[in-house]
């Protein structure tokens, strides 16, 4: 019997089985409402990496062949993040936080055990639904084969210590390699401390007194601050010593500000909240600087520094191999008709952009065309003919023609290098978006007498590659620094016109590409090929969607490992180089690391940022202020 539809009609075939999951979205919805406390929350679904944002929800989309674990992760997400709604006070949670970053990890993952304990102990699906996230991700990482202490993080253990403390569950599966390895360095240490959390399960001020008391007894102790902070501020803002307390306050909030949120260490602030556990080291030294005087002595004299001549002392960051990296063009990566096809798929997803992009590139075009101020030499012996004193000739045909020419400018002198963050995280929308953008900003900058550069940067395996495999080999010698292969990708060089780089750009569209970040090596690599070529000015954009993050290399050193780096990176770029440097984070707070940055929080923004922010920079820059800037800062690190 036929069923299939008449000839020319592609419509029944394209929706013969695809699920509908409108109404499965619907009941998740409700139900991150009904256990939030709010019915005003929005919920939606994304491919990108889960997120909560002011009062948005975003949840992962559901797959079209979704098993009944991925539909527990889903739920599980949700519910974690309804807990963190209804459970959690920001301004609490900030006052009370510990000041270094080892300490502050700790404080955040038990806070979020705190949570998901009061809705697993109410509720017994809500449990199995965490339960089940937690399984799901922790089996995505190296710790369950993980064989020594420093190859998995504390606050972990810790917060999994706590969670089965606190609802008499015992940690996932995938977890208990974690727990195993921690657990009796903990209970020696902490087990009272920990025996005393469930007292002040409800009460998140008590308990977080009681977290940094159990804190204190992991040897951290040097970590929570100068004083624990006074609650009776939060009471009675008329004492004698309120003025005090207030100051007190906002200096201790100024720090927890920027502190981590769950799920990696992608997340910024509890502005922008996860579901999960993990957290993001933040280094608290950068806000003494923006609190310091800009003050400069009498009759004092700048010399500008020649780029990195005076570096301050140098990062601890190393690197186990570089025998596994790599700097590839695109092309390299994919045949031809292959590019052509994810070129085209990439045109497509975004067919109904372009009319916005375009337009943007249109006015950045015209405000740059409008900064180039041309400009003419006249009566020359050579050049262009002046056809506006040819009437001289007229007049007195003895006189010679006079011929004119267009004066140099600065303003084509410039070389742009985009640097794309080419992470997992950025899979989906963010990439496309990224990659369309970067492609109208080289044409138009083309047209201007700009060259423009486009770079990726991911690496080469997920959780590390054949550089941890020969640290493996050399029986894993400690502190090893970076610990996987970087794959370094030039899509367009500045030489090269955008016309034959056009199709390089829909290599982001391939599946696998896209893995984990170093950015502070990235930043490194663009910058070395800015400073070797001859252009006046130079400009570096970094565009990425979180902090640098690899499992491999977290795993064997410290949590705030590559992020310490990147800030290193940063400062010398902003402080010694002629190099322009500016970010735009994609749903990342990454003016905390950047001088020059703008935050977007969904990727249609993308466009209108890339194209501001460029313009913005061909504005008339005052170098003077540049200058006082570097001089702060040789003044600070001298």
């Amino acid at each position: 019997m036929a069923t299939g539809s008449g000839a020319g009609s592609n419509s029944r075939n394209r929706s013969v089985g695809v699920p509908d999951f409108e109404p499965l979205k619907q009941a998740v919805a409700n139900c991150v409402r009904a256990i939030s406390g709010d019915s005003q929350l929005q919920i939606s679904y994304t491919t990108d990496k889960p997120a909560m944002v002011g009062e948005e929800v975003r949840l992962p989309e559901p797959g079209r062949k979704m098993s009944r674990q991925q539909l527990s992760v889903l739920r599980g997400t949700g519910d974690a993040m309804a807990l963190r709604k209804a459970c959690h006070d920001t301004q609490v949670h900030a006052r009370l936080s510990p000041t270094g970053d080892n300490a502050r990890a700790v404080y955040d993952a038990v806070e979020q055990a705190r949570i998901e304990a009061i809705g697993s102990l109410q509720m017994p699906g809500v449990s199995d639904n965490l339960a089940v996230m937690h399984e799901d991700k922790y089996s995505k990482t190296n710790f369950p084969s993980a064989v020594d202490r420093a190859d998995v993080p504390l606050e972990d253990a810790v917060a999994m210590v706590v969670r089965e403390k606190l609802t008499g569950r015992e940690p996932p599966e995938s977890a208990q390699n974690i727990v195993n390895l921690w657990r009796e360095f903990i209970e020696q240490k902490a087990g009272k401390n920990i025996d005393a959390l469930d007292a002040d399960l409800e009460d998140q001020a008590a308990f977080a007194h009681a977290v940094r008391e159990l804190i204190r007894a992991l040897d951290m102790g040097d970590e929570l601050g100068d004083s624990e902070p006074d609650d009776s501020e939060d009471d009675n803002d008329s004492d004698t010593d309120g003025e005090t307390e207030d100051s007190q306050r906002q200096n201790e909030e100024s720090t927890g500000q920027d502190e981590s949120q769950p799920e990696d260490a992608e997340s910024d602030s509890d502005d922008q909240q996860q579901g999960e556990s993990e957290a993001t080291e933040v280094d608290g030294d950068e806000f003494l600087e923006d609190d310091e005087n800009d003050t400069e002595q009498p009759g004092e004299a700048y010399r500008p520094e020649l780029p990195f001549s005076q570096l301050p002392p140098e990062s601890d960051y190393k690197v186990f191999s570089t025998e596994f990296d790599e700097v590839v063009l695109a092309e390299e990566l994919c045949d031809e008709t292959e590019l052509e096809r994810l070129r085209s798929f990439l045109d497509k997803q975004l067919a109904h952009l372009q009319g916005v992009v375009g337009r943007l590139a249109n006015r950045l075009q015209r405000r740059l065309m409008a900064k180039q101020n041309r400009s003419w030499d006249f009566d020359l012996e050579e050049g262009y003919l002046d056809t506006a004193r040819l009437s001289r000739i007229i007049i007195d045909p003895t006189t010679p023609l006079s011929f004119k020419m267009e004066r140099d400018t600065v303003f084509r002198d410039t070389v742009v290098t985009l640097l794309l963050d080419n992470s997992g995280s950025m899979r989906g929308r963010p990439i496309t978006v990224a990659a369309t953008c970067a492609d109208i900003l080289a044409r138009t900058l083309e047209r201007c007498g700009v060259k423009v550069e486009i770079l990726g940067f991911t690496t080469r395996a997920w959780k590390g590659g054949q550089a941890r495999e020969k640290w493996l080999r050399a029986n894993k010698p400690p502190s090893p620094g970076r610990l996987n292969d970087l794959r370094h990708i030039i899509y367009k060089s500045a030489d090269a016109p955008w016309r034959r780089s056009r199709r390089n750009l829909g290599l982001m569209m391939r599946e696998g590409l896209l893995k984990e970040n170093i950015d502070g090596e990235a930043l490194l690599w663009a910058h070395s090929r800015l400073m070797a070529r001859s252009e006046h000015r130079r400009i570096l954009m970094m565009i990425s969607d979180g902090a640098p993050v690899d499992d491999s290399t977290l795993s064997v050193n410290p949590g705030n490992y590559l992020e310490r780096h990147l800030r290193h990176v940063i400062s010398d770029i902003e402080t010694y180089s002629p190099v322009e440097l500016l970010a735009i984070g994609i749903g990342h707070d990454v003016t905390r690391y950047y001088d020059r940055a703008v935050t977007i929080v969904d990727a249609e923004e993308l466009a209108g940022a890339m194209t501001e922010q460029l313009a913005s920079l061909f504005d008339e820059v005052s170098q003077e202020k540049k200058q006082a800037a570097g001089k702060r800062r040789l003044a600070k690190t001298g």
